[in-house]
């Protein structure tokens, strides 16, 4: 029986879950019950919630920080790559910066209520003040203290 890992986007797309097992980190249920999802009392039963261990977050870190993804990810998006990672269950997400860096990582992913990305996609940010480029996003521009950009590498 496969392994599924299950983000919020997957969740908020289906009506019931698969029938194979279900994994999702404490950070899902959290997002789904801040945003009063009636279904969570329902899948309470069904769904196993683990939180990864700190070695396949810094991993999974490392890895967006490479490809420019960090600064699009959430904590909570970081914690369900770190999951697959560590059980090599098979992603569910419609979030595209996580099958972004699924791709580059070599994990499994599916799509549930979009199509999936197209092509792996890298990036750069951009100040928006004094136009400086930087591989990672930072809060503030450290010279103009701008925002940032995300823009896709060439």
């Amino acid at each position: 029986m496969m392994l599924l890992i299950l983000d919020s986007s997957a969740l908020y797309s289906m009506e019931d879950l698969p029938t194979e097992e279900c994994l999702v980190p404490s950070g899902v249920l959290k997002e789904l019950n801040r945003h009063g999802d009636r279904r969570v009392p329902r899948w309470e039963g069904l769904l196993e919630v683990r939180d990864p261990g700190p070695e396949s977050i810094l991993k999974v870190q490392e890895h967006a920080r490479a490809s420019g993804d960090l600064g699009r990810l959430s904590e909570v998006d970081i914690s369900i790559l770190a999951l697959a990672l560590e059980t090599g269950g098979k992603i569910l997400s419609d979030d595209y910066s996580i099958q972004n860096l699924a791709s580059i990582m070599g994990l499994e992913y599916m799509a549930v209520g979009m199509d999936s990305i197209k092509k792996v996609l890298k990036w750069n940010y951009r100040c928006l003040g004094c136009g400086r480029w930087y591989k990672e996003k930072l809060p503030d521009c450290p010279v103009c203290g701008a925002g940032m950009r995300a823009h896709r590498k060439k």
